[in-house]
């Protein structure tokens, strides 16, 4: 997805224009109180309230409505849906934009159909895992923007589903259990040994073994009891505990295993291993 076009009076905080996300596309802002035009946008909009209350007026559909936002709250726009909005005073938000065509093909899959509809949703919804879900994808943006990749589109997933599942007109059916055969699954595990340098996405390992994203990442998890980016952090610490058994400096290894820094190496290992990766040395 490229980067929305919006006018605000501030650039955005911080936003994913930059990380090479897929199918998502997030923004934080902290602006001024501002009103912003009638438009139409082609993605769905999830609004996440942050920081202080404050007055939000919008038009959905030709429809006036007047709420007080306070944190937490959630607006849910379908794309394609006309609506104007603004706020009386200083407000922080997080919006999160979805590309339909993952929600078609999760659809699909699930149903056998990929004709789906969303219900708005533009009052003050309340859902604590939607919230969790935008507030860890801006976390990812903010510790390692640039490596953050298969982490967002495994969340992009969970989100998509977590939507269609609660927000859409049509109901699940039962998912099939199962998981990846032995073969499939050592093709992907010694695929991310292999790439431990690189920023691989979600869709470049389900190519490997010809299944979607969304039923990639189900039976993954179902297979080896991990996500897939947190299968590639563990990964990347094996890998590690190896490296420092060399002379190499522990920044350039954070380097070679595909960490943004030395900080986020450190970070990792002590919550995997328990210790730095200078008490592992000294061990």
């Amino acid at each position: 997805m490229q980067e929305i076009s919006q006018t605000f009076p501030r650039a955005p905080v911080t936003s994913s224009a930059r990380a090479n996300w897929d199918r998502i596309f997030l923004v934080h802002h902290h602006q001024p109180a501002f009103s912003v035009s009638e438009h139409c946008l082609p993605y769905h909009q999830i609004c996440i309230k942050l920081g202080k209350p404050y007055l939000l007026n919008q038009v959905i559909d030709g429809r006036a409505e007047t709420l007080q936002a306070v944190p937490g709250q959630i607006g849910l726009y379908p794309a394609n849906l006309r609506h104007s909005f603004g706020w009386d005073r200083e407000a922080e938000f997080l919006q999160l934009y979805l590309d339909p065509e993952l929600f078609r093909q999760i659809s699909e899959e699930t149903w056998g159909n990929d004709r789906i509809e969303f219900i708005p949703q533009p009052s003050a919804l309340s859902d604590p895992l939607i919230v969790q879900f935008g507030l860890a994808l801006k976390t990812a943006l903010e510790t390692d923007n640039l490596n953050s990749r298969l982490y967002a589109d495994s969340m992009t997933h969970a989100l998509a589903t977590h939507l269609l599942f609660q927000y859409s007109t049509r109901k699940p059916a039962v998912l099939p259990q199962g998981s990846l055969s032995q073969q499939p699954l050592k093709q992907i595990i010694d695929y991310i040994q292999e790439n431990l340098d690189r920023n691989v996405s979600l869709a470049e390992l389900a190519e490997i073994v010809k299944l979607s994203p969304y039923h990639f990442a189900r039976l993954f998890k179902q297979s080896t009891g991990l996500p897939p980016h947190q299968y590639q952090i563990k990964c990347r610490v094996d890998r590690t505990k190896d490296l420092l058994k060399t002379n190499l400096a522990i920044a350039d290894i954070a380097q070679i295993v595909g960490f943004s820094s030395q900080g986020h190496l450190n970070y990792h290992f002590k919550r995997l291993v328990g210790i730095t990766p200078k008490a592992f040395l000294r061990r």
